[in-house]
């Protein structure tokens, strides 16, 4: 499938117009099209412009807030509940996360439970802000009901990502971005565009039958928790897909389960809601609170360069440390510009058509 490559300096401007364009404030549309870009800099294709359309259609149905009013509801010195008042992800969760930095600058740590908001797109951007602070950064979200428990047949859990961000002295931070589930909703979007089959075990039909059409799960079929199967270890994937559930959405006072809402402007939420809108959970920790940052970070570089060199399987395929791809992709991009697929080329150019705001390449 064809590509058409543009640079961040052209992209990002164009989607803060958009989210203009659709009510936001300049400083939230700077904010919410620097997450979006980013994620496509760090190879998340699934993640970056590519869910434009899908959130100007929920600001259409009225599902996100262009123009919250975001609060924190309760706070003691570490911690704090955040309304976010049906505003993006994007923005409150980045908004979340400052309040987390000062207040583990504060008192050594500090963490945030989000409710009322929407998806929030890479976890990996929000925990990294804590990386410049020399602290460790925390960041998780539930998300729309599309994976099976182990052994259930019912769609219960999003793919509820975990991202824990770890600073190091001379080398790249260590960065583990993870979904809880086998594969992303993402991956399957990306497959589906590319018209390319999935692995098995990532996804069944709504039987339970194993499944390497990545369409299936429009259909009814349910993802797998990461392990796929129970000998396999999808208990642990679902007990971690339940950790972040918790965190996001009961301890927060969001949706949580088969109640988060759809992401899909087609689908309306469920009625008699247990909680409001989506959840995340931020978290940021002083690392002097433990022993003195530089003497950390020096024995981080011992971690990072000893696992590096570690005996790989594939003499051409050394061993990576988690936010090596993405670094990687992102110094990359960031050079020669962004690929984008011809099916979200068009799909951005038919939003510059609906506004009138030009996308050139």
């Amino acid at each position: 499938m064809a590509e058409i490559v543009i640079h961040q300096n052209k992209l990002q401007p164009w989607v803060e117009r958009i989210f203009i364009h659709y009510g936001f404030s300049e400083k939230h549309a700077k904010q919410a099209a620097d997450v979006l870009v980013s994620a496509d800099l760090r190879g998340i294709d699934s993640h970056g412009v590519a869910r434009l359309s899908g959130y100007l259609r929920l600001i259409e149905k009225q599902r996100i807030n262009p123009i919250p009013d975001m609060k924190i509801l309760h706070e003691t010195p570490s911690t704090a509940s955040y309304d976010a008042d049906a505003g993006i992800g994007l923005v409150s969760a980045p908004a979340a996360m400052e309040i987390a930095i000062e207040k583990a600058k504060n008192v050594g740590s500090g963490w945030v439970a989000i409710q009322n908001s929407n998806h929030f797109g890479i976890a990996a951007y929000h925990a990294m802000k804590a990386l410049p602070h020399d602290m460790i950064g925390f960041a998780v979200t539930n998300a729309s009901p599309l994976v099976t428990p182990a052994l259930g047949a019912e769609r219960m859990l999003g793919t509820n990502p975990i991202c824990l961000a770890i600073p190091a002295l001379h080398e790249p931070a260590f960065v583990l971005d993870m979904a809880t589930s086998a594969a992303s909703n993402g991956k399957l979007e990306i497959a589906e565009r590319a018209e390319k089959n999935i692995p098995k075990g990532w996804l069944t039909q709504k039987d339970g039958s194993d499944s390497e059409n990545p369409s299936e799960l429009k259909n009814g079929g349910m993802l797998l928790t990461l392990g796929s199967d129970m000998d396999h270890g999808s208990y642990k994937g679902y007990g971690l897909s339940a950790v972040v559930d918790i965190l996001s959405g009961v301890l927060s006072g969001a949706n949580y389960g088969p109640w988060v809402p759809p992401f899909v402007s087609f689908l309306d939420p469920l009625d008699n809601l247990p909680g409001k809108g989506i959840g995340h959970f931020v978290g940021a920790w002083r690392i002097d609170g433990f022993r003195p940052a530089e003497e950390f970070k020096k024995h981080m570089d011992q971690w990072i360069q000893r696992f590096r060199a570690a005996k790989s399987i594939q003499s051409a395929n050394p061993v990576q440390i988690p936010g090596d791809k993405e670094r990687l992709s992102h110094a990359e991009r960031a050079w020669q510009g962004i690929p984008l697929v011809e099916k979200v080329w068009d799909d951005l150019q038919n939003i510059s058509a609906q506004t009138g705001i030009v996308l050139a390449q």
